[in-house]
């Protein structure tokens, strides 16, 4: 099969390669891909940033959520058959979209929303997981309460907005003003300028925060939320929580435990408890996020779609930060 990949970590070129037809275990179903998302984590374990928390071989084959249709399903495969056209995020460990064929076991897939595209579906598994994870999951999100999503127009940001809304929340978000527009159509309650303005010189008590940047934005972040309130983060630093949670043992939970010091101190001062999102494939989620999708109360935002020899110049436009919406590559 055809499959982008990388030889080594480091800012490195996909390149088109063939690469083996992956074999299915009993569990499992070989699907054929028709259409894939780029996501921030694809350059991040391009550039090495997740090998503490996972370990790949070289070559690598990229890519993290995809849509298609089964073409096998192994011998204990109950609630799929061929034929079944799906979407899904494969495990950590069977990662690889960005190829025209995948392994995925049926636990994390679901069939896709009817009234989608394989394009359109295949910009949802990632980010919708992330965000129902965060929003649901953890910050446990509460109709009435205020939230702030940093990056309101970027791809989680975009699904996020929408299932904040959906909940009953007040949504203030940051954007550039090219992107006011975009997130004000998907109802954020309130539109910072990230450009001009300060957001935690103009929000205050907020019940939570979903940071999607890391860095001094999430430091920042605790500056806008009330005493009890939370804030999760797929791009900040994970800590000794998120170790020994994720079962990283004594030495990784010790690096943690250091790297995320000064979080840590942030958390204490404001009251405020901090997580670090690792998100997990889930077709049962999958379901549910189908449900909404079908029944019109959440859609997906797309910039634009590419074909699947483009994935370079896909994954450099990601990487730029100009993004409104999800870049699809097209493989079938």
């Amino acid at each position: 099969m055809k499959a982008m990949v990388i030889d080594r970590y480091g800012k490195v070129p996909m390149r088109l390669a063939e690469m083996p037809t992956p074999e299915i275990r009993e569990y499992e179903v070989l699907a054929e891909i028709h259409a894939a998302s780029i996501n921030p984590v694809d350059f991040k374990i391009r550039d090495g940033k997740v090998k503490l928390l996972v370990k790949y071989k070289m070559p690598l084959i990229l890519g993290n959520d995809f849509s298609g249709v089964i073409a096998k399903v192994g011998a204990k495969v109950t609630r799929f058959k061929v034929g079944d056209e799906i979407y899904a995020r494969p495990r950590k460990n069977k990662m690889g979209t960005f190829a025209e064929f995948i392994a995925i076991h049926e636990d994390d897939i679901a069939l896709k929303p009817k009234n989608l595209s394989f394009e359109e579906a295949a910009s949802i598994p990632l980010i919708g997981l992330t965000s129902y994870q965060a929003l649901i999951d953890i910050l446990d999100l509460q109709k009435g309460q205020k939230i702030l999503i940093q990056a309101g127009a970027g791809g989680v940001g975009t699904f996020a907005i929408q299932l904040a809304k959906l909940v009953g929340a007040t949504v203030a978000t940051t954007a550039s003003e090219a992107g006011a527009n975009l997130v004000k159509s998907l109802g954020a309650d309130e539109v910072i300028n990230y450009k001009t303005e300060k957001f935690e010189e103009i929000l205050k008590k907020y019940d939570a925060v979903f940071d999607t940047l890391g860095g001094e934005i999430l430091e920042r972040s605790f500056e806008v939320i009330r005493s009890g309130g939370k804030i999760v983060s797929v791009s900040g630093l994970p800590n000794a929580r998120f170790g020994k949670e994720y079962g990283s043992g004594f030495f990784k939970t010790l690096l943690f435990s250091v790297a995320g010091h000064k979080l840590t101190t942030l958390e204490k001062k404001h009251n405020a408890p901090y997580t670090f999102l690792f998100m997990k494939p889930s077709g049962e989620q999958l379901r549910i996020i189908a449900n909404y999708i079908e029944t019109g109360k959440i859609k997906p935002i797309i910039d634009r779609v590419l074909p699947f020899e483009d994935a370079q110049i896909a994954m450099e436009y990601v990487e730029s930060g100009r993004a409104k919406g999800k870049i699809i590559l097209k493989i079938r």
